[in-house]
């Protein structure tokens, strides 16, 4: 998967980033994932893609669910998917391989895929219909799409905050058009659109308010949200002196959220199911 707790890095910096905390984004969306895989309902025999892989852990509960059938993880990022092979040959998972690819434009291998899974993989594409068309082309006739996306903006407590206690009420920068918007299956309207123009029927959304989990204390949630694209490029459109006033801000704002036993923030997301027509 394009890891939650990733919300739009990209290249060599984004891949490190996802390495680092790999098991905190497993932790951060736990409840959310047992709904996932819960609509997945991967079966015994079942070949399954999953989309946007990142560390694998969608891929092996996927494994683990399709005994007698096999599982595809693909992402774009080369150390992710490193991380991916080993903890999967650690845990003597045979039925999961994983590639290095575009899900908007690579080929697929024969033959076609029964499910395809997403969590948190599937907003970033700079050509949506063109993507989901490609995704539905690896998959057989009536062949399922199970996909986790984050809801509005505007829902999702971990967005506003981090960008309200950087920002402060200063213009956040605009990073141009080709930046990845983690929101961008948000508004039903247009994911339904979007999929249906990509030859998928039968889009259902299902909503899952659950909080994220950001670390275990402190220290690291602010470490974690400082290694994000969009407090990265906040910050580095502010002066020394503002840059650490608006950290200082970002830090008493977790320091709101930690719970004792963690830092946790609201979100909301859905779980998006369609079948190839």
């Amino acid at each position: 998967m394009t890891s939650a707790g990733e919300r739009g890095n990209t290249g060599q910096a984004a891949g490190e980033h996802r390495v680092r905390h790999a098991a905190v984004f497993d932790e951060e969306i736990t409840p959310h994932n047992e709904r996932f895989r819960a609509a997945a309902a991967v079966g015994r025999g079942d070949r399954v893609l999953d989309i946007g892989c990142g560390t694998g852990q969608s891929s092996r509960e996927a494994a683990r669910a399709a005994v007698d059938g096999s599982v595809l993880g693909v992402d774009l990022s080369a150390g992710v998917l490193t991380l991916a092979r080993e903890l999967s040959a650690a845990q003597h998972l045979r039925n999961v391989t994983f590639a290095q690819g575009d899900a908007q434009v690579c080929e697929f291998p024969e033959p076609p895929f029964d499910l395809a899974i997403s969590r948190f993989g599937t907003m970033f594409f700079a050509d949506p219909v063109a993507a989901f068309t490609n995704i539905a082309a690896a998959l057989r006739p009536g062949g399922r799409l199970v996909a986790l996306v984050w809801q509005e903006r505007e829902r999702n407590e971990w967005a506003i905050a981090v960008r309200q206690s950087l920002a402060a009420g200063t213009p956040v920068p605009d990073t141009g058009g080709g930046a990845p918007d983690p929101f961008a299956l948000g508004n039903t309207a247009l994911a339904e659109g979007i999929l249906t123009a990509a030859g998928f029927t039968e889009v259902a959304f299902d909503d899952v308010d659950e909080p994220v989990y950001y670390g275990p204390d402190q220290d690291y949630a602010l470490e974690f949200v400082l290694g994000l694209r969009e407090p990265q490029e906040i910050l580095a459109h502010l002066d020394a002196d503002a840059a650490e006033q608006a950290r200082g801000r970002l830090a008493a704002a977790i320091a709101e959220h930690d719970t004792g036993h963690g830092v946790y923030f609201g979100s909301s997301a859905w779980i998006i199911s369609a079948r190839r027509g």
